[in-house]
This record gives C-alpha cells, structure tokens and sequence, in this order.
C-alpha cells in the first residue's frame, strides 16, 4: 500500500474542511483534503445561504471573502406575518450587523478554487471507503480507496479534521464510551421547495400561521426559495404543485400584501427538524467540525455559520501547534466551539416554538407562542436580544 506522511489530514470538503485547508495552507501546514464526492458535485450541491456578518469578516481577514464582499446581497431585515398582520423587523437597525446571501455551493466554489488552484493544496476527489486508524495514538492514520484504479492507499499523520457531515465516517470513529451524543427531535418537518418564480418581497418572510409555517426567501431576480411546514416523514410526493401554491398563498396571507408570484416548482425535498450535538467534539489525535459533530435543523439558519467557526478555532488550533508546538488551543478546542454550539441550538429550540408553537395543535403552546411574538415585536429589549441571537452577536459565552 503507497504510504505518504502529512501533518494533517482532512476528511470532507464542505465549508468546515475547505476552511482548515485554506487556513493550514496560509500557515505553511502541509495537509491532505479527502472527499468522497467529485469537485463538479460539491460545487452545485443545493444548500442553504445565510452567512452572519461575524463569519464572513473573519474570512475577509484570510483572504477567503472576497467574492461575497463584493458581490453578494445583505439582508438587513425580515417581516413576520402573524394572526393577518404583517411587521418589519429591522435587524440591522437594532443591532448594525447584517446577514450575507451567499449559497453554500458558491462558498465551497470559492474555497475550492483558493485551495486547490491558487495555492496548489492537496485534494482528492472520488475517494472510496475511507477509515480512519490509530486516532487514540500519536500516529493516527487513514486509509482510501483511489477512485481510479480501486488502490489501497494510506496517509500517516498527526491529526484528522472530521469534517465529512452528518452521515461521514469520522462520527462514527468516536468510541461511545467516551463520547455523548445528546438529540432533539422539533416533531415536523419542513418542506423545502424552489420555485423558478421572481422574490414577492423584498426581505424574507416568515408566516407564523395555525396551518403551520411558512418562509419566502429570495435566492436571486428570478429564483425564489420556499418552505412549508408539513408533518415528519412526510414525502414530497404529497405535494402536488397545486397544493403547494394554495398552502403558501393561504399562511402567507395579509391584507395589503402583494400576490405571491407563482412559478415552476425545480426543487421538492421534505426535511425532518431534528438536531444533535456530540460532546467532546475530539477524541485523541482527531478532532471533529461541522455536521460531523452537531446538526441544528435549518430553522434559525445556523448550520453554515457554526461549521465555520468550529473550522476557524481548528485551524488556529492546528497550525499554532505545528508552528510552534502550542497545544492549548487544541486542548481548549471543543469546550470553546460547543459554547457557541449551545447558544445556537437554544436559540433554535427557542425560535422552533415561536413557529410551530400556533400550529402544534396545543392551545398552551399556541398561547405561549403567541405571546412570545408580541413581546419581540413590542418591547425594545425583548427586540435586542432576539436580533443579537438571530446574528449570532456575543454568543460564545
């Protein structure tokens, strides 16, 4: 088996692992990216695209942002539609940050290019049935199938970023005796829909309605993203294209709104609301980031935020012990990156009630949840909070 030493090897090539990459090479850290996927699939895999002010500053510094700085659209409010009123919530006003829209393939696009043909780092496409080997050990290991003749391969190293998602390899390296995976299930499900149909706002809308949830998010002039709260395990095929039209005019309804603009429905996908965190996100030389160590469902649009401030602390962490043999970043690396973990998943949990809450079918939750939209839209303080959360400001305490 061709066996070659690197300092560092990185599995998966979403935004947490391209990244580390990025950053390790910046820092003169010689790694290795492995990714199961080819290049042309992570680049226009659909994903999401809300990047909070704080994250892409922090790229900015790394030279990583330059697209997104110069291109992309901000958001700096959104409107609620709630019991047949419609209210602007002036984020940016509140707070003076602002939200990014930049999908998640076009980043990873960026991160890649940077990567790869900028800076000539090491990333292999295709790869086939990765293990990881001696994690608990000061030689770690691991071992690929090369996807063009079926190879055996094998990359010695001193650490292993995991940063391959929620269905990779590296979370199920993570013995279960030494590791707690604690889960939360929302109970619904959101169906995501993409409609080739031009934005009927300018800002997002979030419809708060007893027939359940209901989102508009524009995507670009003639590209609009949707969803639909709908039961868990439901299955798209439920929701023919004139069902699902009635369903967003009906929770999207208030007096003195726009007509929604109707359109070709491209994309139909049912995602179930359930989060999980794994705690300690390291077990001897590998450490995880990303999907590979929490989920928090798309409700308050966090996934891509958190996989880049988990990558951001690793690689600070990798490269000042490589540099320099300093490893008390890596030692204070998972309790720093489940701080801000912890403050997203509350907040969703939290947001999650305030959607679902009127349509739970529960008359207390409906209340509490109702009474929990007044106070946001009528108390400046109760305002503060929420916009700071919403951006993710000051929670990593």
């Amino acid at each position: 088996m061709p066996v070659r030493h690197v300092p560092v090897v990185i599995v998966g090539a979403g935004p947490a692992g391209l990244t580390v990459a990025n950053l390790l090479r910046a820092a003169s850290v010689d790694c290795v990216v492995l990714e199961t996927e080819s290049r042309e699939f992570i680049e226009q895999r659909p994903r999401a695209g809300f990047l909070e002010e704080w994250a892409v500053r922090a790229l900015e510094r790394h030279g990583l942002a330059d697209r997104i700085v110069q291109g992309a659209p901000t958001h700096t409010e959104f409107e609620f539609r709630f019991e047949g009123e419609r209210q602007r919530f002036p984020y940016t006003e509140i707070t003076g940050h602002h939200h990014y829209v930049y999908p998640q393939p076009l980043l990873v696009t960026d991160l890649v290019r940077e990567y790869a043909d900028v800076r000539g780092g090491d990333i292999r496409f295709g790869v086939r049935d990765v293990e990881l080997h001696d994690i608990d050990s000061d030689q770690p290991s691991v071992s690929y199938s090369a996807p063009e003749s079926g190879e055996r391969r094998l990359l010695r190293c001193e650490f292993v970023a995991g940063c391959d998602g929620a269905r990779g390899v590296t979370r199920t390296a993570m013995p279960d005796a030494s590791t707690t995976v604690a889960r939360h299930d929302h109970g619904v499900g959101w169906l995501a829909l993409l409609a080739e149909a031009p934005p009927s706002s300018d800002c997002v809308i979030l419809g708060v309605h007893p027939r359940g949830f209901a989102g508009h998010m524009a995507r670009s002039p003639e590209v609009t993203r949707y969803y639909l709260q709908c039961p868990p395990g439901d299955v798209p095929e439920n929701w023919p294209d004139d069902r699902v039209w009635s369903e967003l005019h009906t929770r999207l309804a208030v007096e003195g709104a726009p007509p929604l603009a109707e359109g070709r429905l491209v994309e139909k996908r049912v995602l179930d609301m359930h989060d999980y965190v794994t705690e300690p996100m390291t077990y001897g030389r590998l450490y995880l980031a990303g999907d590979a160590a929490h989920l928090v469902a798309p409700i308050a649009a966090k996934g891509m935020n958190l996989a880049l401030h988990d990558a951001l602390l690793l690689a600070d962490a990798l490269a000042a012990y490589c540099a320099k043999g300093d490893d008390s970043g890596l030692r204070r690396y998972s309790a720093a990156a489940l701080r801000r973990v912890w403050q997203y998943q509350e907040f969703s949990q939290w947001l999650s009630e305030l959607y679902h809450g009127p349509s739970s079918g529960d008359p207390f939750r409906a209340g509490a949840a109702s009474a929990r939209m007044r106070r946001i839209l009528g108390s400046p303080a109760a305002a503060t909070t929420f916009a700071e959360l919403f951006l993710g400001k000051g929670t990593d305490h």
